[in-house]
């Protein structure tokens, strides 16, 4: 997640430079929605960073950093971005422990409660990829000049 979190940045410096270059205020983009029942821009993003540092407070135990979900420029979000990425840096192997078997809730689950294991595959990645697709996809759909190279950013290969 950390890895996207830093694609997912490059992107905003992405759609800030084409909107400069198509001289329209960047901010625009903040707002924007693949379709009118679906969250904007920015929301996508924060959902991105929230599932990125809650899961891995929820599954290591250490507390996530909170987020007014105030952002309203590209470059707040970019700050956003960037302090999840700072604080999942300071996670280590150690830290996730005993996570498989931690028992994991959140509010909206009413009591119920998956384990770490199974939050992990089973919602905390198929959440995040879902708002970093949506991100993508927003500013792929107005112009933005990214491709499946940007997407995946580098790969480690042998």
């Amino acid at each position: 997640m950390k890895k996207q979190l830093g694609q997912m940045d490059k992107w905003l410096e992405t759609a800030s430079a084409h909107a400069k270059a198509k001289l329209f205020d960047p901010n625009v983009f903040v707002g924007l929605r693949l379709a009118p029942d679906q969250l904007p821009f920015s929301k996508q993003v924060q959902i991105a960073c929230d599932t990125a540092k809650l899961s891995a407070s929820r599954l290591s135990g250490k507390e996530a950093p909170v987020h007014a979900d105030s952002e309203q420029t590209l470059e707040e979000l970019s700050s956003r971005v960037k302090s999840v990425i700072q604080y999942l840096d300071g996670f280590t192997a150690k830290d996730f422990e005993g996570a498989a078997t931690r028992e994991i809730t959140q509010p909206r689950w009413k009591g119920s409660v998956m384990l770490g294991a199974d939050y992990f595959v089973e919602h905390a990645v198929p959440n995040f990829y879902f708002h970093l697709a949506h991100t993508y996809a927003i500013l792929r759909h107005n112009g933005v000049s990214l491709g499946k190279a940007d997407y995946l950013g580098a790969l480690s290969l042998r």
